[in-house]
């Protein structure tokens, strides 16, 4: 039977884990997005032992599952290289190399896709390389992308409940600490997935917005 009490009382105690859990997706999504944007100008422009190098860590983050990577950081780096991180620092490091390898081949995607035409005419302007590519291009690249890059937003606020695992204090960590506590699985796994549910369901609706308004017609 389900007990009303449990599930109200457990909001309050679930704060604090909402708290680290905003705090990573802010930390963690613009790290990604420099990342992401790195990642891609080397793919593109590099020389092409840079391009193979920086195409070989896309892949390689994006091929491999989430969590393993970060049992990988948090275990295995620490005893075999001799660095040791902070639980939540290593757990930032992670998510910002997954999420930056996504959002990189998103990027490179979004700029293959602007006609070389565009490019020239800039450079018939008068512009460089470098201005034709920044005012030119990444205008254009940028306004396909976004949508998709607010959706990873999204997603990265929903995956670090991942981190619970590795004894990082986020939302999730908080609800399954307070399962052990008061045995109310059921009214506190409800109430974990509410708050996912009304913080989530208003930044997909964004996206969706996003979408509409950014939507390329061609």
């Amino acid at each position: 039977m389900f007990y009303w009490p449990a599930f109200f009382d457990a909001f309050p105690a679930l704060l604090p884990g909402l708290m680290v859990t905003i705090e990573l997706t802010v930390l963690v999504m613009p790290c990604a997005l420099i990342v992401a944007l790195a990642l891609t100008l080397a793919r593109l422009y590099a020389p092409h032992p840079v391009a193979r190098v920086a195409t070989w860590w896309v892949e390689f983050w994006r091929a491999t599952p989430l969590l393993l990577q970060l049992y990988w950081l948090y275990y295995v780096m620490p005893s075999e290289t001799g660095i040791l991180l902070p639980g939540f620092a290593t757990v930032a490091f992670g998510l910002v190399c997954n999420v930056s390898a996504f959002l990189s081949e998103n990027f490179r995607a979004g700029i293959v896709s602007i006609r070389p035409g565009q490019r020239h005419a800039g450079l018939a302007l008068g512009m460089s390389e470098r201005q034709a590519f920044f005012r030119v291009v990444m205008p254009q690249a940028w306004s396909r992308v976004m949508p998709e890059t607010a959706s990873m937003w999204v997603e990265l606020f929903k995956e670090t409940s991942l981190v619970s695992t590795l004894a990082v204090a986020d939302l999730t960590y908080h609800a399954l600490a307070l399962r052990e506590e008061n045995y109310r699985t059921l009214e506190v796994l409800t109430a974990l997935a509410l708050s996912y549910l009304v913080l989530a369901y208003p930044q997909a609706k964004f996206c969706d917005w996003l979408y509409r308004r950014h939507r390329v017609r061609e």
